[in-house]
């Protein structure tokens, strides 16, 4: 029996005409389950490189079929993670909004004949189930929590008209208990309060990091105008009260200010609602059902801070939250959903990882992948890397280290990971700054052999594996200084625990650090930089690693080191733009104050994604059709050697925000011949 759960958008990649609304429609991903079983999963911003991938996970389902060795007609059925009356609704939504537009409002007609022109198969709308969203949510996390019976809470933004439900799980069975609506929203509270802190949709994590720093005191009286605890569990969200208190109360922050103390204390304030009012729901639904387990998924559930201090609180006995929380988790609930329907339910057993996704390849392929890039980097095969690995991470250095199959979910639990040393806290400064591009507060997630965590950080008596990064536990006192990387203002950590059974390359790694050090922990954070998903595919990694400051890397066997390349290095690069960028031409007011015509670069629909490049570039990158050699087109461009150096340390930019593609020329590919001529239309996609 073979189970294809789908979470994203109902177009194409290329399509802008029927994009739903993003609030909704985002985080695409597919997971396939045979009997039960997940045998593949993976998120489509992993594949496509877009974040948060709001189109048809096209390429997602491509690589189940082909990890399983089937073919789409071989699937006994296909789960969508939302009502077909939601879905029905949204699209007569966008066709009121857009009255010119085509489109049947049939949702299970549309995924048909989407699916039919992606795979060249007609899909038989029988096989294909629309599946409750905060369902999706719910069985996703109690099928994999091993757990007899449990409550279920799944909290996020909103789905299908809803913002949470409140269920019991008992053996195959999941009975909702109470569902609250949108306007209800845990998650709109915190992305309506997060706006007036210069953040916006998918930012939410920020301020969780941000809180610590923080005393929620000062905003307290201010916080308690927006909701409101009622009888028996119940609480009320005021959202439309947000916007003009704070408007009044605080000064906003706008995207790129410094952060002051009261932008800290609200985000406290932020954090200290959220668990109120959490803590409300479940302390009362766990004293009148008697249950003393919990299954959570939503986004919300991502607050690993939330997490902990339920864990603490002595509620239950034991929590698992489902480690791809998000929507896309929701690919994965309503596989399993429809799997237990069909007769084959899951498994009664604990999640132990999550290592769904596309596999490196042989060490063959690796190599001849690394080769091409042979310009720019040293490579050496090692029989043991987890030692030089660990050399080079006592020595000082910051890697990019990646094995085996990608992990499914927002965390990097080890095969596509960033990896230093936990203990000088200029650590955290520096990969916050140089690697990670982002705000310096961040914190860093530790990594410990499950065998040692006790000894570093104060874990319950129930729980000793916390694989995920769901749970964020106080660092022991006497530990904290000296994992100044990885602990938190606030003495805390989100932490993950390395068993050897489950992933034996990572624990290693960690071990032959500790043989080293004495300290059996790493730093680990997400393989990307700012801009761009976790990387996937070995082409992926050696992008992140030669536009950003990591010091090596580490794929499968092979050490790899950055070498200084040559003009000719990079001349024999092919330039691409990817699916996502634009060239624009439009009015706009330069520094001068003069309106004038300026060339534009999109890597989204609006204006609000692009970035100016010069008019020889976008000269340059008018003539490209597919790929081309960058030394071919800046001999046609720029004949001097000024002009030269001046367009590829702009495209080099470009390429480290990923507006652009460098990377070797594909094997047997040629360039096609360069037009001395343009045609351009203001702001037409070329």
């Amino acid at each position: 029996m073979l189970c294809l759960g789908l979470s994203g958008g109902l177009s194409k990649i290329y399509e802008n005409s029927l994009d739903l609304p993003n609030t909704f429609m985002h985080d695409g991903a597919a997971v396939l389950v045979r009997d039960g079983r997940v045998i593949a999963a993976v998120e489509e911003e992993r594949l496509n490189r877009i974040k948060h991938s709001n189109k048809l996970p096209r390429r997602s389902i491509q690589y189940c079929l082909e990890y399983a060795g089937v073919q789409l007609s071989d699937i006994d059925c296909i789960a969508y993670y939302a009502t077909e009356a939601f879905c029905n609704a949204m699209l007569e939504r966008l066709l009121v909004s857009q009255p010119h537009m085509s489109i049947p409002l049939n949702a299970k007609l549309l995924l048909c004949g989407l699916l039919a022109q992606e795979f060249g198969t007609e899909v038989d709308p029988s096989r294909i189930s629309f599946v409750s969203h905060h369902l999706s949510h719910a069985w996703s996390a109690f099928s994999m929590s091993g757990f007899e019976q449990s409550l279920i809470l799944t909290i996020d933004g909103g789905g299908d008209f809803a913002s949470g439900l409140l269920a019991v799980g008992s053996g195959t069975e999941v009975t909702p208990l109470a569902t609250f609506p949108e306007s209800d929203s845990l998650g709109l509270l915190y992305l309506e309060t997060i706006k007036y802190l210069g953040y916006g949709m998918f930012d939410e994590y920020k301020i969780m990091g941000l809180a610590p720093y923080g005393d929620p005191a000062p905003h307290r009286d201010l916080f308690e105008q927006f909701y409101e605890l009622l009888d028996n569990g119940g609480y009320r969200i005021y959202l439309d009260r947000i916007g003009p208190t704070l408007l009044r109360s605080i000064e906003v922050r706008r995207k790129g200010m410094p952060f002051t103390q009261q932008h800290k204390d609200l985000s406290a304030s932020l954090q200290e609602a959220l668990e109120r009012i959490v803590f409300h729901v479940l302390r009362h639904h766990s004293e009148i059902t008697g249950i003393k387990r919990l299954s959570l998924a939503g986004g919300v559930a991502h607050n690993c801070t939330l997490n902990g201090k339920l864990l603490r609180s002595g509620i239950f006995q034991d929590i698992f939250v489902q480690p791809a929380a998000h929507d896309a988790g929701c690919a994965l609930g309503a596989a399993l959903m429809m799997s237990n329907e069909l007769g084959q339910s899951a498994p009664r057993e604990r999640l132990q990882e999550v290592y769904w996704g596309p596999d490196l390849g042989s060490d063959r392929a690796v190599e001849q992948e690394l080769i091409a890039w042979g310009g720019h980097i040293e490579i050496e095969r090692c029989d043991d890397v987890a030692s030089r690995a660990a050399e080079w991470i006592a020595d000082g250095a910051v890697i990019g280290w990646m094995q085996g199959r990608s992990e499914f979910g927002l965390r990097a639990l080890g095969n596509r990971s960033i990896l230093a040393d936990p203990r000088p806290a200029t650590n955290k400064d520096r990969i916050n700054a140089i690697v990670k591009k982002r705000e310096g507060y961040r914190p860093f997630a530790p990594s410990v052999l499950e065998e040692d965590a006790n000894e570093f950080f104060e874990l319950p008596d129930s729980r000793q594996e916390f694989p995920f990064m769901n749970f964020v536990v106080p660092v022991r006192e006497s530990k904290r200084n000296l994992l100044g990387a990885v602990t938190h203002v606030d003495g805390t950590a989100r932490l993950q625990t390395v068993s050897r059974n489950i992933n034996q390359a990572y624990w290693e790694v960690i071990n032959a650090f500790r043989k080293r050090t004495g300290v059996p922990i790493l730093l680990n954070t997400s393989f990307n930089n700012n801009v761009e998903p976790i990387v996937d595919s070995v082409a992926d990694a050696v992008t992140t690693f030669l536009t950003t400051d990591l010091d090596g890397l580490v794929v499968g066997s092979y050490l790899i080191k950055k070498r200084t390349a040559s003009p000719e290095d990079w001349s024999r690069l092919a330039l691409s733009l990817p699916p996502y960028s634009s060239l624009h031409q439009v009015r706009a007011f330069t520094a001068l104050d003069r309106q004038e015509t300026v060339c534009e670069i999109r890597t989204g629909p609006s204006s609000r994604e692009a970035v100016r490049i010069s008019s020889e570039l976008f000269e340059l990158l008018m003539r490209i059709d597919g790929e081309a050699p960058l030394g071919d087109i800046l001999d046609l461009i720029a004949p001097n050697q000024n002009q030269r150096e001046a367009l590829l340390n702009e495209l080099r930019g470009l390429w480290e925000q990923r507006s652009v593609r460098l990377h070797p020329m594909r094997a047997g590919s040629a360039a096609e011949p360069l037009s001395s001529s343009i045609n351009l239309s203001s702001g037409a996609r070329l």
